[in-house]
């Protein structure tokens, strides 16, 4: 049985106890989400993961991603960027290599992280094609669902599958036109093989033997958004809103299976069409949850993205999205290197946080800690509260104050320390 079948038997598994832990909430709060498709725990039958519960009701989670491209394969610095995701507190990894030997370095970076891994299984039986064929259209629908089930096999986890692409879907992209183009190298590979072919997507015309597959490994399923705009000028439209309308139904179909299911969102939106998106996503889904993919609020901050995104992701959870893909500085201009990989989580994460000041007051119980500390001066209370306690330390240490009760900012006319003398909050 899978873990939605457990769900709806009334089993409440120890995956289900340990995210009620981890959320503050009821495990028959946890067991109803799953069953009813609004809560999802990736797990994996090959290889222990810790636990991450997404969905209704509970924090929102943060996943970052990393992977090799045809320019810079160095299987050492993805195993480093796994690395530096969960040293930085990612929730989940993807790993979405398209340079290099593809098993490999899935292998590698499976074997140095605890978190779940997802993936793309077509950018590997794409790519594969294009180099055995000389081109991605020539890619073959048995080697798509054969990849599929070896990548589970490897223990990833949860897999990002274009399913809502179909000649509907290609014809309304066609009609409209973009300002920005297809941006997803999912859809553009779905897209160029399926006009050069003449032949529906076999992920859409064979979902009911995907499925087979992802129930038998326990995959979770995340329905990905190919058309998704790479422009805010290009948010919501056509396109993007039908492949949503297939992805829901199909997600309906799946869970109907026993597989858990994520739906992905949109890349590109501009601030005042946020709320619009999760509302729309979230009603014609059934409150699956929702995976936002940053999303980036303005076109115009190459270089400073992570911020771009967080902000978009911040308010994103603050409506009701439940999932995160971080963005990087390097975003748009270079494959990230380590350290941005970090600093992508970290500005995630403050997102994540924020959001979820509106969505789940309790979450404000750590910035009222904070602002006691800030109060009394206590410093090492200060650091411990902290979203990222190391950097906070460094800082402070490198400019310490004469008098070690305040901090350079003011010095000698610390506010607080001038008022502390005459009232007591």
């Amino acid at each position: 049985m899978s873990l939605v079948d457990d769900a709806r038997s009334g089993i409440v598994t120890e995956e289900m106890r340990t995210v009620a832990r981890q959320e503050g909430v009821t495990e028959d709060f946890v067991r109803r989400g799953v069953a009813g498709g609004h809560i999802t725990i990736p797990v994996s039958p090959y290889r222990d993961v810790k636990i991450c519960g997404i969905g209704e009701g509970l924090r929102t989670k943060v996943n970052a991603s990393i992977g090799t491209s045809t320019d810079i394969v160095d299987i050492a610095m993805e195993v480093e960027k796994a690395k530096a995701a969960e040293r930085a507190g990612a929730d989940t990894l993807m790993e979405l290599s398209t340079g290099g030997d593809f098993v490999e370095i899935r292998k590698q970076v499976i074997a140095n992280t605890t978190l779940s891994v997802g993936s793309v299984p077509l950018y590997q039986a794409f790519i594969e094609a294009a180099i055995k064929d000389g081109a991605v259209v020539h890619m073959k629908e048995d080697d798509l669902f054969r990849i599929t089930a070896e990548q589970a096999k490897l223990g990833t986890n949860f897999m990002a599958i274009h399913t809502g692409i179909n000649w509907e879907t290609v014809k309304r992209l066609r009609n409209q036109g973009r300002h920005g183009g297809l941006v997803s190298r999912g859809g553009a590979f779905m897209t160029a093989w399926m006009i050069h072919n003449e032949k529906e997507n076999p992920l859409y015309s064979e979902f009911d033997y995907l499925v087979e597959i992802m129930k038998e490994h326990e995959v979770t399923l995340s329905m990905g958004n190919g058309m998704r705009a790479g422009a805010v000028h290009d948010a919501t439209d056509r396109a993007a809103v039908q492949e949503l309308l297939i992805n829901a139904e199909l997600a309906d179909k799946a869970h109907a299976e026993g597989v858990q299911v994520i739906v992905e969102g949109p890349g590109h939106i501009p601030l005042d069409e946020i709320e619009a998106n999760v509302i729309l996503q979230k009603r014609v889904t059934n409150r699956k949850p929702f995976y936002m993919l940053g999303p980036l609020v303005t076109d115009i901050a190459p270089g400073y993205d992570d911020r771009v995104a967080a902000i978009g992701a911040a308010m994103s959870s603050s409506y009701g999205a439940d999932f995160i893909c971080y963005v990087t500085p390097a975003e748009h201009l270079a494959l990230p290197t380590p350290d941005e990989v970090y600093e992508g989580v970290m500005s995630s994460r403050i997102a994540a946080h924020v959001g979820d000041m509106i969505k789940l007051k309790k979450t404000r119980e750590a910035d009222l800690e904070m602002g006691h500390a800030r109060r009394d001066l206590d410093w090492e209370r200060q650091f411990q509260v902290a979203m990222n306690p190391e950097r906070a330390r460094a800082i402070r240490a490198e400019r310490m104050p004469a008098d070690t009760d305040g901090c350079t900012m003011c010095g000698d006319y610390c506010a607080l320390k001038i008022v502390n003398r005459h009232f007591s909050f």
